[in-house]
């Protein structure tokens, strides 16, 4: 078994293997039906929100859902990319898949605390709770990633004879 995962690492793609098929699904459904998959479980804040409080037009809510899609796609494509870079064991190591992962967990932090302040205002409990866990747990793998820090790369100055690079400029004068 490999022992070179980082925390953050291995945290983060728990993370991502939570919001890839959970966002994804979520963001098909709104595309392939956009005022229906708004107003399913998962977005029912945000259609009630735009309903009661923005009063668009249908166009304009049909706009508001395929944003929505958008945006949590967004999310899930930097996890897929951050997790094809984690496959790789020396961008692991280095934390070389730490930028899709932080722009995965800015993106995806906001759009749950709107969505959380949309099911406050709108009175959806149970929404609030779905989305205060999702930040939650965002924020906790940010907090991971700012704390944790990659892995000083080791330089190796041998030669293939076994000479340092060093002893040899030494020896050369």
């Amino acid at each position: 078994m490999s022992t070179n995962w980082r925390i953050g690492s291995f945290n983060a793609a728990l993370l991502a293997a939570y919001f890839i098929p959970t966002w994804a699904m979520v963001a098909f459904k709104i595309m392939v039906s956009p005022i229906h998959g708004l107003y399913e479980r998962p977005n029912i804040s945000v259609g009630l929100f735009i309903s009661d409080h923005l009063q668009l037009a249908a166009i304009n809510t049909v706009r508001v859902a395929w944003l929505l899609a958008l945006g949590k796609l967004t999310v899930v494509a930097f996890f897929a990319l951050f997790l094809a870079l984690t496959a790789r064991a020396s961008i692991r190591k280095t934390g070389g898949g730490d930028e899709a992962l932080a722009l995965a967990l800015v993106i995806g932090s906001v759009i749950s605390f709107a969505s959380m302040v949309m099911a406050s205002q709108v009175g959806e409990m149970q929404a609030v709770r779905l989305h205060a866990t999702e930040l939650l747990m965002l924020l906790g793998s940010a907090i991971v990633l700012l704390v944790e820090r990659p892995a000083e790369p080791h330089t190796d100055t041998t030669d293939a004879g076994g000479l340092s690079f060093q002893s040899e400029l030494l020896h050369n004068r």
